[in-house]
């Protein structure tokens, strides 16, 4: 047995142990933090840092590399013999520090290997609830520590969202559960987890730069099925997400549960009518069924979708998963609301939407958002990372009235949309001054619109090419509306 494989909790002997952390985001830092906590070498390795981050490292007594010196593949790193390497998981395998690990036969992992290992800190030891798909992650994690929470149990979400995981594995008090959000990053490096219970959304292309192809995100995805212990939550709408739970090798007794936006079957979620009814947490469920909550109740989330619809189906299969009442689960889903920019209202005049989807950063999740309204002027483009749009216009050509093209990789864009709708009216903006696209785009927006209109920002793509995030880009698309209507 290698030394790595007797650090099974907090309480195992970790002291110099000796570790490369690579990357010092929020989630790196955590990390380092952990590690020097639990006696171990640690020597950071990050081109960028804060540093604030960095002045805690010193007086923590964490050496670090960073700037132009941290570049590839550096001497130190080397000379300091790691026995393990834990990677922020957005840099790619290929990066030439991961490949000279595994070259070297050293371990790589995420934050997430370490949290598992280390879990039992305190003696209140909390159930994994896990969480991947291509869209509609965060949304569905938050729904379900909102459920758990008002069923009176101690829950937090986190992993790839708002709290690192190692900070809530250190909480003193511990919880009851983690709701644990994780990317196909994360995923691609992770080693072996046991959680309590584990969903796939949806599967759509994406990241497929990173990953290499589809196969190998699927791939990546599909992990998290693996070693369940009580439920594997698929959407039966996406063949793919049901085959991954067909192939998982689960503990015995997990349970196959499905959602659906649909009337569901015995074992699943879904809408009977107006109704989010539960059947598959009750004992009677060849006959009946739990009502849980009303499209009225969800409405008052936010815009009605299907793609909300879906989630909130989910994120009840999760949650009653853990043996949540109705009760506490539908109280969740009225006090529920979404966070910015994620199909949100910016405004409503003379008969004419203005939606900021400026999450949707991938096809998957603009889809989800055209298919939520008929007549739509559609806000488009920015960093593609490798993915073809063709399939995405092609489906919802008919809702589209005019397009405004936006972004770095515009000339894609413009392509595709006059091939597969060659009347479409099509405006592609080609500032190179980031704080006049959104105007450019509300005023172009503007001459198309008509009583019914949608317009709607949901560009397929990342921002990172115009904007610091997708937070940015929505704040400036809702600013420029607002501006917009304003003007006498």
């Amino acid at each position: 047995m290698n030394e790595l494989e007797k650090l099974n909790s907090w309480h195992a002997d970790w002291r110099g142990l000796r570790v490369v952390v690579f990357g010092l985001g929020v989630t790196g830092f955590s990390v380092a933090d952990t590690l020097a906590e639990l006696g171990c070498q640690v020597l950071v390795v990050a081109e960028k840092a804060d540093p604030e981050l960095l002045d805690i490292l010193d007086v923590i007594g964490v050496t670090h590399i960073t700037g132009e010196a941290a570049k590839g593949l550096p001497q130190q790193v080397i000379d300091f013999e790691p026995q393990l390497i834990v990677t922020s998981p957005g840099v790619r395998p290929d990066h030439d520090l991961l490949s000279w690990s595994a070259e070297q036969s050293i371990p790589i992992w995420v934050d997430i290997d370490l949290a598992w290992r280390v879990r039992d800190k305190t003696t209140r030891v909390a159930d994994w609830l896990v969480v991947t798909g291509t869209n509609g992650k965060t949304t569905t994690v938050q729904m379900v520590e909102a459920m758990l929470n008002r069923g009176g149990k101690k829950a937090i979400a986190c992993g790839n969202i708002g709290t690192p995981i190692l900070d809530a594995i250190r909480d003193p008090e511990g919880f009851d559960a983690l709701i644990v959000e994780l990317s196909s990053f994360q995923l691609h490096y992770l080693g072996e987890i046991h959680p309590y219970s584990s969903a796939v959304l949806n599967l759509a292309d994406d990241h497929l730069d990173w990953h290499g192809s589809f196969e190998a995100y699927r791939d990546a995805k599909a992990k998290v099925y693996e070693n369940t212990a009580v439920a594997c939550v698929y959407n039966t709408a996406d063949w793919a997400t049901e085959k991954m739970v067909e192939n998982a090798d689960v503990h015995e007794g997990a349970r196959a549960i499905g959602f659906t936006t649909g009337t569901p079957g015995r074992s699943q979620v879904g809408f009977v009518e107006d109704i989010l009814c539960d059947r598959a947490f009750l004992d009677d469920r060849a006959n009946s069924a739990l009502e849980i909550a009303t499209l009225d109740d969800l409405s008052k989330i936010g815009v009605l979708t299907p793609h909300l619809m879906a989630n909130a189906a989910a994120a009840v299969a999760m949650a009653r998963s853990y043996a949540i009442d109705p009760a506490d689960v539908k109280a969740a889903l009225l006090e529920f609301r979404l966070d910015a920019h994620r199909i949100e209202l910016v405004a409503e005049q003379d008969g004419i939407r203005w939606i900021d989807d400026s999450k949707a950063t991938n096809p998957h999740a603009a889809a989800a958002s055209l298919n939520s309204f008929e007549k739509v002027i559609w806000v488009v483009g920015g960093l593609l990372k490798g993915v073809d749009l063709n399939d995405l216009v092609k489906k919802f050509a008919d809702r589209l009235s005019a397009a405004i093209v936006i972004g770095v990789d515009r000339s894609h864009v413009v392509e595709v949309l006059s091939t597969q709708i060659p009347n479409l009216p099509v405006v592609e903006i080609s500032s190179a001054d980031n704080t006049d696209v959104m105007p450019q785009v509300v005023e172009a927006a503007s001459k198309f619109t008509e009583a019914g209109s949608v317009v709607l920002l949901a560009p397929a793509a990342a921002s990172m090419d115009q904007f610091k995030d997708y937070a940015d880009r929505g704040n400036q698309f809702a600013e420029a509306v607002r501006a917009h209507l304003e003007t006498p």
